[in-house]
């Protein structure tokens, strides 16, 4: 008796290992989301990756610069800040400088759950848009893997903030908030350039662009829309984001 029957389609291809996802991410982005179109919505490796990397960070920021150097940096690059500090008694701001710091450190120590929070919301956000604007068929969980893999260029930041820490970069100039030299506003002086014009020169962020390209593949890809929608979704998310930076840098200048 034949046992044909029994064998695999020789035109079902077979699913890339996490590994392969994670590399195609960069050279062939359009399988990674096919296969996670097909499944499993696996997004481990990349969650993984991202959280030690950032853990890696932690250490040589605490290590280098150190968490009141960079709570004390925060604070002189805003000056409506420092003028609150300076109202203080000695005692109250160092009350107040002591929860800044175990703010900052915990924040660093809770990356995974502050990256899972981040990755849920925006996912959500874009799980809505596609399937009701768009008219989507994508899954939460898709929309949710794609996010992951989409996010794997923020590791070239990360390893770029990490170099230049161990170029030599003065503890008294490192902002915590823009680290690494990927968009303009790196090249400015929080403290006397005008705030909007820094929040919008610090959004144009090159890794920030690259991942939504990333997203927008992943989106249409996972929801089975047009690419130009996905793009649309997701770069009109973007630029409502980057208009409310702006506005409240105006409100809070």
């Amino acid at each position: 008796m034949s046992d044909l029957g029994t064998q695999p389609s020789a035109d079902v291809a077979a699913g890339l290992s996490q590994w392969q996802r994670v590399t195609n991410t960069f050279t062939a982005p359009s399988k990674t989301f096919e296969d996670i179109k097909r499944g499993p919505r696996s997004w481990w490796l990349p969650f993984l990756l991202m959280v030690i990397l950032g853990y890696v960070f932690f250490f040589v920021v605490n290590s280098k610069i150190g968490m009141q150097t960079v709570t004390e940096n925060q604070i002189r690059l805003d000056p409506k800040a420092e003028e609150r500090m300076a109202q203080l008694t000695p005692e109250q701001r160092e009350t107040q400088m002591k929860f800044s710091v175990y703010f900052t450190e915990g924040v660093f120590l809770g990356n995974p759950a502050v990256l899972l929070i981040i990755v849920s919301v925006g996912s959500l956000v874009l799980w809505g848009t596609v399937n009701f604007v768009f008219g989507g068929k994508a899954s939460f969980g898709a929309v949710f893997a794609a996010w992951m893999f989409a996010s794997l260029p923020s590791l070239i930041k990360t390893l770029l903030g990490i170099i230049v820490i161990y170029a030599g970069t003065a503890p008294e100039t490192f902002n915590i908030r823009n680290f690494a030299p990927t968009n303009l506003g790196a090249f400015l002086n929080p403290a006397e350039a005008n705030k909007v014009l820094y929040s919008l020169a610090t959004s144009l962020d090159i890794i920030t662009l690259w991942c939504c390209v990333l997203m927008g593949i992943g989106i249409s890809i996972v929801a089975g829309i047009k690419r130009s929608s996905g793009y649309i979704a997701v770069f009109g998310w973007w630029a409502i984001m980057i208009l409310g930076g702006a506005i409240f840098a105006a409100v809070t200048s």
